[in-house]
C-alpha cells in the first residue's frame, strides 16, 4: 500500500463506519478523547475515528504521523490483524501506539505521559 491510496483511497462505507464510531464511542474512547480534542495535549490536533485507506484509527494526529488505538476485548481475538494494520500503517511512516480501555480508564495519568513523549 502506498502513501497515496493509504490517505486517499478510503471507501464510501469506510466513511460511513468512521461516523458511526464517533457517534459510539467506548467509555474508554470518550475518557481519551476529552484529553485529546482541542488540541489539549502539547498542541497536537487529533481525529477521532479518522479514515486512513481501509483502516480506521481511533485517533490519529497528522502533524506527528501517529494513531493511537484504544484496545478493547475484541483485540484479544483479532491481534494478527492489529500486527498487520500496524505493519501497514509503519510502511507510509505512520506510527501507531495502543492503549487498553483498562490502561485509559485507572490509569490515565500514565497513558497521557507516554502520549507526550511520542508527540516530541
Amino acid at each position: 500500500m502506498n502513501t497515496r491510496t493509504m490517505f486517499f483511497g478510503s471507501q464510501p462505507i469506510t466513511f460511513e463506519n468512521a461516523r458511526r464510531l464517533r457517534r459510539d464511542m467506548t467509555e474508554a474512547e470518550r475518557i481519551l478523547w476529552a484529553c485529546l480534542s482541542k488540541k489539549q495535549l502539547n498542541g497536537a490536533r487529533f481525529r477521532k475515528q479518522h479514515p486512513i485507506g481501509d483502516y480506521i484509527a481511533d485517533f490519529y494526529c497528522h502533524e506527528y504521523r501517529l494513531v493511537v488505538e484504544v484496545d478493547g476485548g475484541v483485540h484479544q481475538t483479532r491481534k494478527e490483524y492489529d500486527v498487520k494494520r500496524s505493519h501497514e500503517l509503519s510502511t507510509v511512516g505512520i506510527r501507531v501506539i495502543r492503549f487498553s480501555n483498562e490502561e485509559i480508564i485507572f490509569d490515565l495519568e500514565s497513558v497521557l505521559i507516554k502520549l507526550k513523549g511520542e508527540l516530541k
